[in-house]
């Protein structure tokens, strides 16, 4: 719980980040997120002797591995788009989103079930994502975008059998040859801004993996750990966050629908986090701690 919250936290500070980096655009702030992130994630799995776990994984992990360094690219890159173009709220809708979509899909493939508590909370966050989605006029392409993307890297990462670096590192590394391509085709044609904004500039694109790769981190060891549907329900404090910096920092305007909505998730929320307080208490009481990847059935 306490990865995933932190993880979460991490998040949930991105917008005060990433227009720091203008003028680069979107795609070569992902670029650079990519690249970046597998030299450090190379480091690392290096200096803890991990890379046997890729040397043995099989075709089926990898295969996952890939899957889930393309997903985690779209949502970057969804991210970014939405940040630097002043739609942060955007942003936080599709985090709102994300929470019920990793529900289903706990439900749906993983076969987690949630007791009566759980389901009267997902059941008023739907109705809170209902509002901010269709009541509030605002168009959720974008916001869809980056919860089905991100939604799905929960799903996959759940399945994946390596640590939470490895995984990591072989993500990156599956898409940063990409990101290469990508960023010498830009400084070629005169495009990029790695070389040409001076050296706060190139350092903070170079930070961009660091910043990348921490919450990351933090998210493979709580998904390794936790249900999902729990680690889908903590996430809207990222959500929460960004909505806030919204507010007062980029200064989006919030109709009274759209508060309504977060109102609504965050009743949603309370009743989850106290149920799962309630349960973990209750099994402390008769000495037999409730495992954190188990839920109790309907």
């Amino acid at each position: 719980m306490i990865y995933g919250v932190l993880a979460y936290l991490l998040w949930g500070l991105f917008p005060a980040f990433f227009p720091l980096l203008l003028p680069a655009g979107p795609l070569e702030i992902l670029a650079h997120r990519i690249l970046w992130t597998a030299v450090l994630m190379s480091v690392v799995l290096a200096a803890i002797k991990g890379w046997g776990q890729l040397r043995n994984a099989s075709r089926g992990t990898w295969a996952l591995l890939i899957t889930a360094g393309l997903l985690i690219s779209a949502n970057w890159g969804i991210y970014v788009l939405a940040v630097n173009s002043d739609h942060v709220a955007d942003a936080a809708l599709g985090y709102f989103i994300n929470p019920l979509l990793s529900i289903l899909l706990a439900v749906v493939f993983l076969g987690e079930r949630l007791n009566r508590m759980q389901l009267l909370a997902v059941g008023i966050a739907a109705i809170g994502v209902i509002q901010l989605t269709f009541l509030s006029g605002q168009a959720p392409v974008m916001a869809l975008g980056m919860a089905l993307s991100f939604g799905f890297y929960g799903l996959v990462k759940k399945r994946v059998k390596v640590s939470a670096a490895a995984s990591l590192t072989a993500e990156t590394l599956a898409v940063a040859p990409l990101a290469l391509i990508y960023l010498i085709w830009l400084e070629s044609t005169g495009q990029g801004t790695f070389f040409t904004e001076g050296p706060t500039h190139m350092a903070l694109l170079v930070v961009s993996g660091a910043v990348t790769t921490i919450p990351l981190l933090l998210f493979g060891m709580a998904a390794k750990r936790l249900p999902l549907a729990t680690i889908g329900m903590i996430q809207y404090l990222t959500p929460t966050l960004q909505m806030l910096w919204a507010l007062f920092v980029t200064q989006e305007q919030l109709s009274p629908a759209r508060w309504a909505g977060f109102i609504i998730i965050w009743v949603a929320v309370t009743i989850y986090l106290v149920d799962i307080a309630r349960r973990r208490n209750r099994s402390t009481d008769h000495g037999q701690p409730l495992p954190a990847n188990t839920q109790e059935p309907v």
